[in-house]
C-alpha cells in the first residue's frame, strides 16, 4: 500500500521528536514546532521526483532519488530530514508516493 504524504510526514515528525528528546538539550524541545510539518509533491511544477518539506516558516525541496536538497532550506532542522532519508525504506516509500501522485493526483 502506498503511504500518504500525511503518513510520511508523521514518520518524519516522530523521528525528529525522538532524536531531540534523546539529545542533551531536552529542556529546549518544542514539540509544537513540528505540529505543522507537511510534505508536498508538485509534479506539475517540477516533473522530476521530489518532495517539499514545509516546517514552520521554512521549506526545502529534495530530490527523491538522491535525498539531496534542490532548493530552499530548513536551517538546523534539515539534518533531521537528511537522517530520515537515510533510514531504510524512506526514499523507496517517497518514490512510491511520487509515482501515485504523478498518476492520480494528491495523496494526502
Amino acid at each position: 500500500m502506498v503511504k500518504s504524504l500525511n503518513e510520511l510526514a508523521g514518520e518524519l515528525k516522530t523521528l525528529i521528536v525522538d532524536l531531540q528528546s534523546d539529545a542533551h538539550n531536552k529542556g529546549n524541545l518544542r514539540m509544537e514546532r513540528y505540529n505543522n510539518l507537511k510534505l508536498q509533491m508538485e509534479p506539475t511544477r517540477n516533473s522530476s521526483p521530489h518532495v517539499v518539506v514545509v516546517l514552520a516558516m521554512s521549506n526545502a525541496e529534495f530530490d527523491i532519488s538522491t535525498g539531496q536538497r534542490i532548493s530552499g532550506g530548513l536551517g538546523p532542522d534539515e539534518r533531521y530530514v537528511l537522517r530520515w532519508f537515510n533510514k531504510t525504506g524512506t526514499l523507496a516509500a517517497l518514490q512510491e508516493t511520487w509515482d501515485y501522485v504523478k498518476k492520480n493526483g494528491d495523496r494526502d
